[in-house]
């Protein structure tokens, strides 16, 4: 089975750098041609399933894919909450002086909102409980880079930290080839 796994085209610059979780934000015009882009390069793909984020950044970049019509819609494939930190930069969290940073996992683990064991574990079911199950050979998943990063991380073998220091851009796509559970390079559609 092979799984592309594509993160949502670029939203508004307001929103670049910030924890948006499950803000429901949408694409910025230039996050609208990435997805014609996205969807020039899969046209003549044909997905035996199709699951995508339900939050509006997913489904727009999703939109100008033909596969759209068979997309199957769920919130596991969200972002992690941040709670009352939704929408902030790091900067900002850090004035308002309620958490310091001290590591990567202390910090996660300090922002409000879903708990961090708990997503990676909705991650976790979804891709190597569920969706590994499907009798299906080529899906189609559209989602966002903190997934993606989880998923990476669960594979590998590596560390959260490490994996999020990884560039996952905006429009970035990779494949999972599940039977040897390797990963193609991480490759990006910017316009």
């Amino acid at each position: 089975m092979k799984i592309i796994l594509i993160r949502h085209t670029e939203v508004d610059e307001a929103y670049h750098k910030c924890y948006n979780g499950h803000i429901n934000i949408g694409l910025s015009l230039r996050g609208e041609k990435q997805a014609q882009l996205l969807a020039q390069e899969f046209k003549n793909h044909i997905f035996d399933l199709v699951y995508c984020s339900d939050l509006l950044r997913t489904r727009e970049t999703l939109s100008p894919f033909t596969q759209k019509k068979q997309a199957i819609y769920t919130e596991k494939l969200r972002e992690k909450s941040w709670g009352k930190h939704e929408g902030m930069t790091f900067d900002a969290i850090i004035a308002e002086g309620e958490i310091e940073y001290e590591n990567f996992l202390q910090w996660i683990r300090a922002l409000d909102g879903e708990d961090y064991e708990l997503y990676i574990s909705r991650i976790k079911e979804f891709f190597l409980e569920f969706l590994i199950r499907q009798k299906a050979e080529n899906i189609l998943v559209v989602t966002h880079a903190g997934v993606i990063r989880v998923l990476i991380s669960l594979i590998k073998d590596i560390s959260l930290e490490e994996v999020f220091s990884f560039d996952v851009s905006y429009g970035a796509y990779l494949i999972l080839d599940t039977k040897t559970m390797s990963f193609s390079e991480v490759k990006y559609k910017l316009g």
